[in-house]
């Protein structure tokens, strides 16, 4: 799937793999030529991809293969065994979450995940978990830290879930639970964004120690749609939305509202799993070996001050 702003560079990609075919064997010329427009192709995609606006960045975080929660724990575990149910109503598909090991570390992973096709989307809700998604998350938190395991969230939703039933079943009170509940855990938590980041959805697992963006991703109170829509009563101004909504990686940690962004290969993090993987793999094992070294209450103490000092303005 080509997004608007990268059919330049297709078409003179296409122009290459052409120039290629026909070239073989030719003369130095057209071997200069093809060298010539492999240079013009690497430089406009340096170029585009560093100067992205917001909404371009919200479309890269939905790219249909982009990888999700689960394509990062398969990539960056050993022996990834994933736990089910609230054990209140049932198991919400949308949050996924168990224990798995990396590079001989015990982690608890929670994540939303989404669907490829129709059908797994359908099964995901799309990545909007219910209020049984978040009550899950939160007794897998607990889980780890009775057993003092470090926690990874891998954030990745276009929000909670906003049907009836949802709002029946306490979808508030869930979202609000956890969030008291993950500011009081003793183990150190580690929240990454890896695709879209919208509202209390996103919240909901994101309370931590360490909070990191991947750097084509988006994180805010609401959508470029939703907020245009508001705003405007028209989706036509999502683009305007999107940049004063400052929700992209550089605005955020300009904000001081999130500690770091984790790079992504060029062209965005569906272009090389493996690569991206890697980079997330040594964030965590990075940002935990800081983490560890800090002791309980101080770590704690540490959290709270971290978001309490978010939104205050000292003149």
């Amino acid at each position: 799937m080509l997004l608007d702003f990268e059919k330049p560079i297709a078409e003179l990609e296409a122009k290459l793999e052409d120039m290629k075919h026909l070239a073989g064997d030719s003369d130095d010329k057209v071997r200069d030529a093809i060298q010539a427009l492999e240079k013009k192709i690497k430089d406009l995609k340096t170029e585009t991809f560093e100067n992205l606006t917001g909404w371009q960045r919200v479309q890269i975080s939905r790219h249909p293969d982009r990888p999700y929660t689960l394509d990062y724990i398969y990539e960056i575990t050993t022996d990834f065994i994933e736990l089910h149910g609230d054990r209140t109503v049932a198991d919400d598909k949308a949050m996924v979450g168990g224990f798995g090991t990396i590079e001989g570390q015990t982690f608890m992973i929670i994540g939303q995940q989404k669907g490829r096709n129709t059908k797994q989307r359908q099964l995901r809700n799309f990545g909007m978990a219910n209020p049984e998604g978040y009550r899950k998350a939160l007794r897998l938190m607990k889980l780890a830290e009775k057993f003092n395991k470090p926690i990874i969230t891998l954030i990745d939703t276009p929000g909670a879930f906003p049907g009836l039933e949802a709002e029946e079943r306490g979808q508030g009170e869930a979202i609000a639970r956890n969030l008291k509940e993950m500011f009081m855990l003793k183990v150190p938590v580690i929240c990454i964004v890896i695709g879209e980041g919208a509202s209390g959805g996103a919240l909901g697992i994101a309370i931590g120690d360490r909070v990191l963006m991947l750097e084509n991703t988006w994180y805010s109170v609401i959508s470029p749609e939703s907020c245009s829509s508001i705003l405007w009563r028209s989706w036509d101004f999502k683009e305007q939305a999107a940049e004063v909504l400052k929700l992209t990686g550089k605005d955020m940690l300009s904000l001081k509202l999130i500690d770091g962004i984790v790079k992504e290969p060029l062209g965005g993090a569906h272009n090389d799993l493996k690569w991206m993987a890697q980079e997330v793999k040594k964030t965590i094992l990075t940002n935990y070996k800081e983490l560890s070294a800090i002791p309980v209450d101080d770590l704690i103490q540490q959290r709270i001050d971290k978001f309490c000092a978010m939104g205050v303005v000292k003149e």
